[in-house]
């Protein structure tokens, strides 16, 4: 394919830029197997030999969740429980059953790592109206084969909407265990009704299906868990609601409250929900005034997507550049149906595309209002998951220190591209892992 190059947008100057390093919540769970065991001491009186337990579980990007999950199956096996696993992740996967499989797969959740089936289907029940009009589904596989149902999922702010609880057991229990067809029923109702259609939706399912108790996980500024905490049926929406002001409190963002362009190594499901999350960037659903409680940031470049994402660039939509390997690893399918069925098709769309870093750079800058290129705000991260280590700009970086939880990790430097025209500079050892397209020169 022949490269399109717009060198009327490249900026005589440029500020210079230093490597920052970000103090962030750092507590962590060393033994995560020995946690969630102590966890589930006291809810295993709910399960009796021969019970048949279903353990739910789905949601992208949680750290280490697939020694959580062992952990839960083996500890239900050793109590008598004859366990099974359903993928609980709503239209993930391109909404097939095969593919939730490969989703799990991708987490290290397979029948042979946990040591129990995978039960994968799409089929649902009807667990009748929770309101007139909005029907509540659940997976068949879990309510209809199972005597105890274990949701596992992280505790943690929601990417399109603020309420009492967000992301987490309540709304795995509403929406990830009704597959497509109850996110489909569910996202219809608008984001400005989640607030109040999760804790009804899950109210309406535990009161309904065999559910025992739920896990609940909650990570640190550095993506990492730092809580491990079992909770029974009837508390799980009074205590989710503590544990989301602990995992709000610690989640990491950006130490600035003005930028003029965010470089964005890389967007996935595993990184958000949006691919981006509006809680860091301050963009989210169009028309959601409260999806975003992130800075002002002018413009946004995608430089690419995650491994982990295969191929579903949900979020995309909400930058303003994206490189074009970025739109070209893609997969439409995934995207599309992930969008349509969380009714935000706003970020499936494809933004202006550059082949290369300097042009990708130089458009952001000449498309802010009131921004001269040497003094630009500049900042440069893995992922709105990862804002350890950050390049900021000079003009900005005064502005990072005074928060007093930053510190220039060298001296600053010019930004610099390679012959290809892509950034010289990378971000430290975090980088190449987690790149499901590397830029030349960078490993």
């Amino acid at each position: 394919m022949t490269r399109v190059a717009y060198p009327e947008f490249r900026p005589a100057a440029l500020p210079r830029w230093a490597l920052v390093r970000q103090r962030l919540d750092a507590r962590e769970l060393d033994d995560v197997a020995a946690a969630t065991r102590a966890a589930l001491g006291p809810v295993m009186g709910t399960v009796r030999p021969g019970t048949r337990a279903c353990v739910a579980a789905g949601s992208r990007g949680i750290d280490r969740i697939d020694v959580v999950v062992k952990s839960v199956v083996d500890r239900l096996r050793e109590a008598g429980a004859e366990v099974f696993i359903v993928p609980a992740m709503g239209s993930h996967g391109g909404a097939t059953a095969a593919g939730q499989l490969e989703v799990l797969a991708g987490y290290g959740i397979t029948p042979e790592s946990m040591g129990c089936e995978v039960r994968s289907s799409m089929e649902t029940v009807d667990l009748g109206e929770v309101l007139p009009g909005v029907p509540v589904f659940v997976d068949r596989n879990a309510f209809e084969g199972a005597d105890l149902i274990v949701p596992v999922n992280r505790v943690k702010p929601h990417t399109g909407f603020t309420g009492p609880v967000e992301s987490g057991l309540m709304k795995m229990l509403a929406i990830g265990l009704g597959k497509q067809k109850g996110a489909d029923t569910f996202h219809r109702q608008g984001y400005d009704q989640f607030a109040r259609l999760i804790p009804a939706v899950a109210r309406h399912t535990i009161a309904r299906a065999p559910v025992a108790f739920g896990v609940a996980l909650v990570e640190n500024g550095h993506a990492r868990l730092s809580r491990v905490e079992a909770i029974p049926a009837d508390r799980i929406e009074t205590r989710e609601a503590e544990l989301l002001a602990e995992a709000r409190a610690a989640m990491a963002r950006l130490p600035l409250e003005a930028i003029d362009v965010l470089l964005l190594d890389v967007i996935g499901k595993d990184v958000s929900g949006t691919g981006m999350d509006p809680n860091v960037v301050g963009r989210g659903k169009e028309g959601d005034e409260e999806a975003g409680a992130g800075p002002r940031i002018g413009r946004i470049v995608v430089r690419g997507l995650t491994q982990a994402t295969e191929g579903n660039a949900s979020g995309i939509g909400f930058a303003d550049v994206a490189l074009r390997r970025a739109v070209e690893a893609m997969d439409e399918r995934k995207t599309y149906l992930n969008g349509i069925t969380a009714k935000d098709v706003e970020g499936a769309k494809i933004p202006v595309v550059a082949d290369t870093d300097e042009d990708a750079l130089g458009m952001a800058l000449a498309a802010c209002l009131r921004v001269e290129a040497p003094t630009a705000r500049i900042v440069r991260a893995l992922s709105t998951k990862h804002l350890e280590l950050l390049w900021i700009s000079e003009p900005a970086l005064a502005d990072a220190l005074a928060t007093g939880r930053c510190e220039v990790v060298g001296p600053p430097r010019p930004i610099t591209f390679d012959a290809d025209g892509m950034l010289a500079d990378d971000l430290a050892d975090n980088l190449a892992g987690d790149m499901a397209h590397e830029p030349p020169g960078e490993g």
